[in-house]
């Protein structure tokens, strides 16, 4: 796990209720170079994770919904059989917060226990 992983895993989602800009694009592409597999695609980050069976699968994103309760930051989710697409964005700010990347390296961690 690099620092930048590190770092955001430490750290918990604050409220965003608009008002402030996203984050700048050097700082999106810095974050995203700390995360592993994430992608850039329309202003949004995310992400296929593939698993061997259905029931993996919905275990995977139930533990997801769990996470984004904890922070209180949601994600978009496509469930199919054996992949779940993960999307983030922050959407009173309509682009990319620091709580997108947090939420990402916690699923990430999540994905690797």
């Amino acid at each position: 796990m690099n620092k930048i992983t590190e770092n955001l895993i430490r750290q918990k989602c604050k409220p965003c209720e608009g008002g402030v800009d996203p984050i700048p694009d050097t700082q999106v592409k810095l974050m995203l170079n700390g995360l592993d597999g994430w992608e850039l695609v329309e202003g949004k980050i995310q992400k296929l994770f593939t698993f061997k069976d259905h029931h993996q699968t919905f275990a995977f994103a139930n533990a997801v919904a769990w996470v984004s309760h904890r922070e209180d930051h949601h994600p978009d989710l496509v469930v199919g059989y054996n992949t779940c697409m993960i999307t983030y964005v922050t959407h009173a700010i309509n682009g990319l917060s620091e709580n997108d990347f947090i939420c990402a390296a916690k699923v990430d961690a999540l994905f690797a226990i």
